[in-house]
């Protein structure tokens, strides 16, 4: 009977611990020019993280121009009509503070962690370069220069990066997630500073943005601070609603053999198109966090790693992944990477017997519940952050959710049932739905002259 009632009573524990958490001190308000705001207090220690979002990210491009939100955002760093290029960081360094700012498909943003009585700079800061960016046609072209050597470094240099931009093209035919965030390079090189301003002037408005602020404030200090910078900005009252083109129905599943001389270890990956976690429903998505964390969230545990790894010997390593994050569908991720001598097609074939075991048996209760514990335990500790509670509010709703789904979130993930996970697993991991990549060595290419 104590064995039985130990884990139920730390189940309790973490439950309790988690369920006060998520009824964490969070303030929302908007200004009149419709900029939305977020305060998240925690007031044990003398810092914050002070973020502005805005709700444009590579997804929402002029078709010919990939890549122009992320070069706008590093062209953010440059001047204002107040402050010199690179005064903004030169500043939140010289206060003691660390800044920098990321893109993706669905959003921007913007942070600073400083001390908590530096919060008027940095909203001053961030009201200026929202209005007053200025930039020369030289700082267009280094930073240009920059954004190219970053896609050399991190898409170029990278066989697995370079596979993955190929398998998100094959994934959305019509969507624009199947256009990398960084941009194709032939589009970033012709990249202008008519391009950007446009892009500027079109998208930051503060009708288009949140700021979250997290740590020792009070909302009112806030509200009256935001009021002060950001409400004299005008709105623009020609943003239009965010519409994308989207995905017709997958009928017929897609397939992609990339081979790369820089590859040392052959794997497969399967991407199945998801659905994303929606305001007011997010179960499926949430059955999906649990199914991938089932299937394969642990190298060593999980079922795909017993199954390939250990039981077959057929893997080397294995692994399943999945965030509804998005604006838009996302993908439900496996992979494998096989044993030495096994065949890539035997290891898919190994891959789906075991997913299609796992859709007839059901979850393990026992493992169902460690997954649950490690979930909770995971966000409690992600608490311990107000950069990371900045980054789930602000992420939040910058793809449509509100504050009320992310504190619904936990209980919800928690409440989802076996009979939930296999449904959505048989919803999604559907093959028709879904591209296979073969990821392979190849011998250098070598040319010459015969002589």
């Amino acid at each position: 009977m104590r064995a039985i009632l130990k884990p139920m009573g730390l189940t309790l524990v973490l439950y309790a611990t988690t369920a006060s958490a998520q009824a964490e001190d969070v303030t929302t308000f908007t200004l009149d020019n419709g900029m939305d705001v977020v305060v998240i207090e925690d007031h044990r220690s003398q810092a914050l993280t002070n973020m502005v979002w805005y709700r444009i990210g590579a997804a929402d491009e002029p078709a010919g121009k990939s890549g122009i939100a992320h070069f706008l955002e590093h062209l953010m760093f440059k001047g204002t009509d107040k402050m010199a290029a690179g005064e903004f960081s030169a500043t939140v360094a010289a206060n003691g503070g660390t800044d920098n700012a990321f893109t993706s498909k669905d959003y921007t943003a913007y942070y600073q962690q400083v001390a908590a009585d530096r919060l008027d700079l940095m909203l001053k800061m961030e009201a200026d370069r929202m209005v007053n960016l200025q930039m020369t046609e030289q700082d267009v072209a280094t930073e240009r220069d920059v954004i190219l050597e970053e896609r050399n470094m991190r898409i170029e240099n990278s066989p697995q990066a370079l596979f993955s931009e190929q398998a998100d093209a094959a994934q959305y035919l019509n969507h624009p997630y199947g256009i990398p965030v960084i941009g194709w390079r032939h589009e970033m090189e012709q990249l202008n500073q008519q391009d950007a301003l446009t892009f500027y002037h079109q998208y930051y408005a503060p009708n288009n943005a949140i700021l979250v602020v997290a740590g020792d404030v009070e909302p009112d200090q806030v509200r009256e601070l935001a009021n002060q910078y950001f409400g004299p900005i005008a709105p623009n009252p020609d943003l239009k609603p965010r519409v994308r083109p989207q995905e017709p129905p997958q009928l017929a599943e897609r397939r992609l053999n990339f081979s790369d001389p820089r590859i040392s270890q052959p794997y497969l990956v399967r991407s199945y198109l998801a659905p994303e976690r929606n305001s007011g429903d997010q179960r499926q998505a949430a059955a999906l966090t649990l199914l991938a964390s089932l299937l394969g969230g642990d190298s060593t545990t999980s079922y795909l790693a017993t199954k390939l790894q250990f039981d077959t010997q057929t893997a080397v390593y294995t692994s399943a992944s999945y965030s509804g994050m998005s604006l838009d569908k996302t993908e439900f991720n496996l992979i494998v990477v096989p044993a030495q001598g096994v065949e890539l097609a035997d290891a898919e074939k190994a891959m789906d017997q075991a997913v299609a075991d796992f859709i007839a048996a059901g979850p393990d209760p026992e493992d169902l519940e460690r997954i649950k514990t490690q979930f909770r335990a995971s966000e409690i500790y992600a608490m311990d952050s107000t950069n990371s509670r900045a980054n789930r509010y602000g992420a939040a709703l910058a793809i449509g959710l509100t504050v009320q789904d992310v504190q619904d979130w936990v209980p919800t993930v928690l409440d989802i049932s076996a009979d939930e996970i296999i449904a959505a697993a048989k919803t999604v991991l559907d093959r028709r739905a879904s591209v296979t990549g073969f990821v392979t060595p190849s011998e250098p290419v070598t040319t010459g002259t015969e002589g």
